[in-house]
């Protein structure tokens, strides 16, 4: 899969974009989500949850490690694996049962990066030095 370069000039954009991009994407896919604190890791979650209806429901899973988001036949899991020490706590929550049973957006998922399935979808968020607003997000 080749690479993708989206430019974010405002958090709605953002939100769009991750809105069409849920568009796309099916029950067993996986993105993980990079970048560091505040980059839009969270905006992009919010709008891709909107595609499905369900973004006022989102809170972050930081000290939850998980949240579950349900849609009609559609399982969302957001996780938020920053806390964790490493791939091994994720298997004692029994975290890689989850990717065959919905969508999974991997917050830090590189920390755990031996326990992703074998394809998955990295999205790497970077803030632009010429506008504190705008983001990078590199698919």
């Amino acid at each position: 899969m080749e690479n993708y370069i989206f430019r974010s000039k405002s958090e709605i954009d953002t939100k769009e974009f991750a809105k069409k991009f849920a568009s796309k994407l099916k029950k067993g896919n996986t993105i993980v989500l990079s970048g560091d604190l505040g980059s839009g890791k969270t905006k992009f979650t919010e709008g891709f949850l909107s595609y499905f209806g369900l973004e006022n429901e989102i809170s972050s899973p930081t000290f939850t490690i998980v949240n579950e988001y349900h849609k009609d036949d559609i399982n969302i899991y957001h996780f938020d694996v920053y806390r964790l020490e490493d791939s091994s706590e994720f298997y004692a929550i029994g975290g890689e049962e989850y990717f065959e049973k919905g969508i999974c957006i991997i917050e830090w998922g590189e920390l755990i990066k031996d326990a992703l399935p074998p394809k998955y979808i990295k999205i790497d968020f970077s803030r632009c030095s010429d506008n504190e607003d705008s983001r990078i997000l590199n698919v």
